[in-house]
């Protein structure tokens, strides 16, 4: 749904954001998911069928969404911290498979998954000792042989996992042997590093990447990473590759927030990432000065082919159950799965549905809706925009949130945690989607 059918405060307000640069944020969430992923080890390919993926390469925004819900897959929680939706959708379909198996043995394909669902979970020992023998029951079997590298891999053991990957661009077929040399090349590489693998910029193209040198690298380049990015979603190293991409097709404001979450959720500590953040970031604060049309100048010169790079459906058996006398959690996938048809008939999942008229909370960026600092109300975001001219939310991806009796907060720049009244909208085309009424902000659990 375009924002026309939005609001009119929204639109009001709307003008104001396409020349507000908001207060240093960037595209990722801060230092409690740094704590989430800090277990994590770069993995290979991943190939499972319940993911179905999109033409690539996707919009930035987009991509970081879905690049982000697959690292919360592999997250365990921590001490307070809820198990993201995905995470719990994941252990419910390997339970599922693991069940089967006590009846019969797997088929290829279901041990493919089986495996595949182990890594995405960051289980790479139970994936290797599934998917070793059904490599060897399987010598041919595309996707068992790549996440059997990929578990190596995870595993710590780049050898192994090199001699799997090797094997699964033998057999690959013809619309994903490119991309499985791409992995390939990327352990090799990273085999050769040992102990200064955190050093710089993963060499990928044979060439460094910038402005000079972008019309030396090959024509999927942005393709290529994106893919190998969606495949390890804990490797920081190939999402300051992304942000150098960003910059070099000319999108320095892409390229400062990717360096701001690489520098700051990744801890990664090269000085080259530093630098390059601040420049990137300089540049970028200047392009936020511009009006709205030079802003289009800047929007670099990829041609993205999709929205996001993810097709997935929600599975409702996998949400918690909802609370009549409690605080309920709202997952933004809930949110994210509602449509809306001409001329305004919001689609709610039935999950958000049984929400409406109860209390819930959900984390998430605070939007102010005008230039003040010290608000009444406000939009939250799943994900903070660095420029709301060029990284537009979809309207399912906005929750207003309404203080009420006079009481104001300051605009925070981490994540927050907002509890209240859920209000869905299903009549009034000139109002947002869902309102939270009686909030209060808190930081996160």
């Amino acid at each position: 749904m375009a924002f026309q059918n939005m609001s009119s405060r929204f639109f009001v307000f709307s003008a104001l954001f396409a020349s507000l640069r908001p207060i240093g944020f960037a595209l990722f969430g801060l230092p409690l998911f740094a704590v989430l992923i800090a277990p994590f080890v770069a993995e290979a390919g991943v190939h499972y069928s319940g993911e179905t993926f999109n033409d690539l390469p996707a919009n930035w925004r987009g991509f970081l969404l879905d690049h982000r819900g697959l690292r919360m897959i592999g997250a365990s929680p921590g001490s307070g911290i809820p198990t993201h939706v995905l995470r719990q959708q994941y252990l419910s379909l390997a339970e599922k498979l693991e069940t089967q198996a006590k009846a019969k043995p797997l088929t290829a394909d279901e041990a493919a998954d089986l495996g595949a669902l182990y890594v995405r979970l960051n289980r790479p020992a139970k994936a290797i000792d599934l998917l070793r023998p059904a490599a060897q029951a399987h010598p041919t079997h595309f996707r068992i042989l790549s996440n059997l590298g990929t578990a190596w891999q995870l595993s710590g053991d780049l050898a192994a996992a090199e001699r799997a990957l090797r094997e699964a661009v033998r057999v690959a077929p013809a619309a994903w042997k490119k991309m499985e040399e791409a992995q390939l090349k990327l352990v090799q590489s990273r085999q050769r590093e040992g102990k200064n693998a955190a050093a710089g910029v993963d060499d990928l193209f044979g060439v460094a990447v910038s402005r000079e040198t972008v019309k030396k690298l090959p024509a999927d380049d942005v393709v290529t990473v994106q893919q190998l990015a969606l495949w390890l979603p804990a490797d920081g190293r190939l999402l300051w590759l992304l942000g150098e991409l960003a910059n070099a097709h000319g999108d320095v404001r892409t390229a400062a927030s990717i360096l701001d979450g690489v520098v700051g959720e990744f801890a990664l500590a090269s000085p080259e990432a530093r630098l390059n953040r601040k420049q990137y970031r300089e540049a970028a604060d200047a392009v936020a000065k511009l009006s709205d049309a030079e802003h289009a100048k800047y929007r670099g010169d990829i041609a993205f082919k999709s929205a996001r790079p993810l097709q997935r459906e929600i599975d409702l058996t996998t949400l918690p159950e909802i609370r009549l006398d409690g605080t309920n959690e709202m997952p933004w996938p809930v949110l994210n799965e509602t449509t809306i048809e001409k001329p305004f008939k919001p689609n709610f999942l039935k999950h958000l549905k049984q929400l409406d008229g109860k209390k819930v909370a959900i984390t998430g960026y605070m939007q102010p809706l005008g230039m003040e600092f010290d608000v009444s109300g406000f939009m939250l975001l799943e994900y903070p925009v660095g420029c709301w001219f060029c990284e537009t939310p979809e309207p399912a991806g906005i929750v207003f949130t309404d203080l009420g009796d006079g009481k104001t907060v300051t605009v925070r720049r981490n994540r927050v945690k907002v509890a209240g009244v859920l209000k869905l909208n299903s009549t009034d085309p000139e109002d947002f989607l869902y309102t939270i009424t009686g909030a209060k902000v808190s930081d996160p659990d």
